[in-house]
């Protein structure tokens, strides 16, 4: 008896199948616009939105100028974003919000063109091209959008875009600091604390400048020596300063007493 339900189970399923299939040729064939445009529209309910998405595609040359394009096209770029096509979504809703400007779908589009750019964002350990963009078109979005419902959404990816930027650049200080380029560390370090102000990790930072001018000077030539020795005096006093609380001031004070000592030895 199970099994002759599985049977007839099965046998509903591909017939569905095969109804479904061929509605969806009929459709892809038809030469009735309303028709088609009709059947989209029901995939697209349906949320089979590869299908959706080829009909309303073959639609777009001959309903463009119509009353029904303005509908056809969200959708279209909507079925390319819930395909997770969002090269292609970043540009539809894009294009959407540049020609209805007073759709109101257009804080959706905008919104969606942003977390679309957001969502191409590699990891942290490859270039951040497509990251700066989401960060920069979402920005955007915050900054022109102040009342739109999707404001704290954008606002949460800002700072989660910002964070793998941060992430990035202190992988980069890391790696300078790794093959002995400690100049080159510093510099980067004292970036990440200017493009990053609200970093939970400014003291690290700090902390990583006085080791790295520490090792700078200390592989100097004895002529540059004692200038680059003060740079770490001065780099551990802000950390002192800035950061009272800090972790780090304990460790710090090694390469504070040793820069200490070796500017007393270079005068000498």
């Amino acid at each position: 008896m199970i099994f002759r339900r599985l049977g007839i189970l099965f046998i509903f399923s591909a017939f569905s199948l095969l109804i479904s299939c061929s509605g969806f040729e009929r459709a892809k064939k038809s030469d009735d616009v309303n028709y088609k445009f009709s059947m989209a529209n029901k995939y697209f309910d349906k949320k089979d939105y590869l299908r959706a998405r080829e009909l309303y595609e073959s639609l777009m040359p001959v309903m463009k100028g119509t009353k029904n394009f303005e509908p056809l096209y969200y959708k279209y770029a909507m079925a390319c974003f819930r395909l997770k096509d969002y090269n292609s979504s970043s540009y539809h809703f894009r294009n959407y919000t540049i020609t209805y400007p007073n759709s109101p779908n257009w804080d959706e589009a905008s919104f969606l063109h942003a977390y679309s750019i957001y969502k191409l964002s590699p990891k942290v350990t490859v270039m951040q091209t497509n990251t700066e963009k989401a960060l920069e078109v979402l920005q955007t979005f915050v900054n022109n959008n102040p009342g739109s419902k999707h404001i704290e959404e954008a606002k949460s990816y800002i700072a989660i875009t910002q964070s793998k930027l941060e992430e990035k650049a202190a992988i980069a200080a890391k790696l300078y600091y790794d093959i002995s380029q400690y100049k080159a560390a510093a510099v980067v370090y004292r970036n990440i604390q200017t493009d990053f102000p609200s970093s939970k990790r400014m003291d690290e930072y700090q902390y990583m400048i006085v080791k790295s001018n520490y090792k700078f000077a200390k592989a100097s030539i004895k002529e540059k020596q004692e200038e680059r020795f003060v740079n770490v005096l001065s780099a551990y006093q802000e950390l002192v300063d800035s950061y009272p609380q800090s972790k780090y001031i304990k460790d710090a004070e090694k390469y504070f007493t040793l820069a200490s000592t070796n500017i007393k030895n270079l005068k000498k």
